[in-house]
């Protein structure tokens, strides 16, 4: 298997780029997307990048990377407060994975403070912009290593 990491990208990131610039800056998915396949083929490894605003389809995302990818970059969006089966998901799979977010969920409202994520991820980043997803693809290739 060639080594390859899944990145995933929940609802409303499709609008990066055009939804609240002031808040999550002016790079687009397509940003994203460039900056991690750079990153990870530096790195020797392949990405795979997924978004979806359907909690169903990331689900079905995340347990189709247990036999094609060795870790998994998610930023769930809103999804990573709400979501237990995308928690359960990522911990069936059983790689490691990083949660990304843009923005500094912790300087938000009371309600993005809460992460079903976070206490099973390999590390969390939040607050670097898309800088974020590049922060993750490293340590992911570093735990791996």
């Amino acid at each position: 298997m060639n080594k390859r990491i899944l990145v995933v990208n929940g609802p409303n990131l499709n609008l990066l780029g055009t939804r609240q610039p002031d808040l999550y800056g002016s790079d687009t998915l397509a940003d994203v997307e460039a900056l991690v396949g750079d990153v990870a083929g530096e790195l020797g490894f392949e990405v795979r990048c997924v978004q979806s605003n359907s909690e169903g389809a990331l689900v079905d995302a995340i347990h189709a990377a247990r036999e094609s990818c060795d870790a998994i970059v998610i930023n769930a969006g809103a999804y990573t407060h709400t979501s237990v089966a995308i928690r359960d998901a990522l911990q069936g799979v059983d790689l490691p994975f990083a949660e990304v977010h843009v923005t500094n969920v912790y300087a938000r409202e009371p309600f993005r403070h809460h992460s079903f994520l976070s206490d099973v991820a390999t590390c969390v980043i939040a607050g670097a912009g898309i800088r974020g997803y590049e922060f993750a693809v490293r340590q992911l290739v570093a735990t791996l290593a």
